[in-house]
């Protein structure tokens, strides 16, 4: 029987981390500090239909962990405030 394969998924999302770990420090994270919260974040294995049903829940696709540092580059824009 065969069974369904495994990924990896980010407890909370890691672009939920990284985007708060850089409202706390006030200023862009470098890609040490990115790749440094990657490595400490939280994640969990779960079956691929899992995964997908984790991800349209959230709304939003996390950063792929093995190009972070590109991935939040593309994604920090988006989360910018306009300033009140």
């Amino acid at each position: 029987m065969p069974t369904e394969p495994l990924c990896l998924v980010f407890v909370p999302a890691l672009a939920a981390v990284l985007a708060a770990a850089e409202c706390k420090k006030g200023t862009p994270l470098n890609e040490v500090e990115v790749c440094d919260i990657r490595d400490q974040a939280t994640c969990i294995a779960v079956t691929f239909s899992t995964a997908l049903a984790m991800e349209q829940e959230r709304g939003y696709p996390d950063i792929v962990a093995e190009d972070c540092w590109n991935e939040w580059q593309r994604l920090r824009p988006s989360l910018q405030q306009p300033p009140l």
